[in-house]
């Protein structure tokens, strides 16, 4: 039998005059508000829609299926093939091009692909990811595919292209934007060069690379290279040889004055978008199909570019790119 207090208490959790507003499923809706954007950004950060329909059953109770979840990514497939098939700017001052190793389910069995990414600075020293493209292995044929894409695309003009140092990049790059400076990253350069090096020599031999890709000018540069190669050449004859055959693709960065030269010697503005990639990717093992993987890698790079800056000492640069390749860069620039 309820008391006088718990009859009133009874009355007063009645909502007559419809009042009462839920907080988490609003009057009218058969969901979750910002559901789906809960449910992205869960994608996002590397959860499985399976995991992500446990967690929010977890949170909110039953209700959220997983074929919802999976409606709500499909979703994102389609922005990503947009955002790969969109117009690009005419120009492109750097271009940053390297690619990563993912695992996607083929047939039986789950086989490595190579993600080819391409990173583009503009003329206003913002950078955009131009696209990412599947492939099961990296290869300048590919490269020329990548390429020839983004000049379709509207990219009439590179600059300067900094690049690894795989064998016939170059020449995949010079087909397409026959004007570019190909630029081998330094830091690939310096990383072949010291697989040929025992420990106990590592330090020594990397010091004196560093005076090679630290000189004035090429022609100190050259010097340094000649010294290295009278040190070093009756131990690691192989690396001199390698350096002198790629010197041209080796030295462009030393055109610019110091300050600009971080802007464009290494591929680390690419590289550590592939470690960002890598860090949501990790708990996955695998995707089930390239679709999975361009869902997830998408939303990935979009999350990553939120959180970049514009390049770094970018007036300087653009001032060495007009006396370096003078109307190649609009006057509107």
């Amino acid at each position: 039998m309820l008391t006088n207090s718990g009859w009133s208490s009874r009355k007063s959790l009645r909502d007559r005059n419809s009042r009462f507003e839920p907080q988490l499923v609003r009057k009218g809706q058969r969901r979750l508000e910002g559901l789906d954007e809960k449910i992205i950004a869960l994608y996002a950060g590397g959860m499985s829609t399976r995991e992500i329909e446990t967690y929010i059953t977890d949170l909110y109770g039953p209700g959220v299926s997983r074929e919802t979840v999976s409606r709500v990514t499909a979703a994102v497939l389609e922005d990503a093939k947009a955002w790969q098939t969109r117009p690009l700017e005419q120009i492109y001052p750097i271009l940053y091009l390297d690619a990563l190793v993912i695992k996607i389910r083929d047939g039986q069995a789950v086989r490595n692909f190579a993600c080819y990414l391409a990173i583009g600075v503009n003329l206003d020293g913002e950078r955009d990811v131009l696209g990412m493209w599947f492939q099961k292995t990296e290869g300048a044929k590919f490269w020329l595919q990548v390429l020839t894409d983004l000049k379709t695309r509207g990219v009439q003009d590179v600059l300067v292209c900094c690049v690894d140092g795989l064998t016939g990049f170059p020449e995949a790059i010079e087909a397409v934007y026959p004007k570019a400076w190909v630029q081998t990253c330094i830091v690939h350069a310096i990383r072949a060069a010291l697989r040929f090096v025992p420990y106990k020599d590592k330090k020594k031999v990397a010091a004196d690379l560093r005076k090679i890709y630290t000189a004035v000018d090429r022609d100190h540069a050259w010097e340094a290279l000649e010294a290295f190669a009278e040190t070093w050449d009756s131990k690691y004859p192989m690396i001199s040889a390698s350096w002198t055959e790629n010197w041209e693709r080796i030295v462009p960065f030393l055109a610019f004055p110091p300050d600009v030269r971080r802007a464009v010697y290494t591929t680390n503005t690419i590289e550590a978008l592939n470690r960002q990639i890598r860090k949501i990717i990790k708990t996955r093992g695998s995707f089930p199909d390239e679709d999975s993987a361009r869902k997830l890698l998408y939303l990935a790079i979009t999350r990553a570019q939120q959180k970049w800056r514009h390049t770094y000492n970018w007036s300087s640069a653009l001032t060495a790119f007009r006396i370096h390749f003078g109307d190649r860069i609009p006057d509107t620039a």
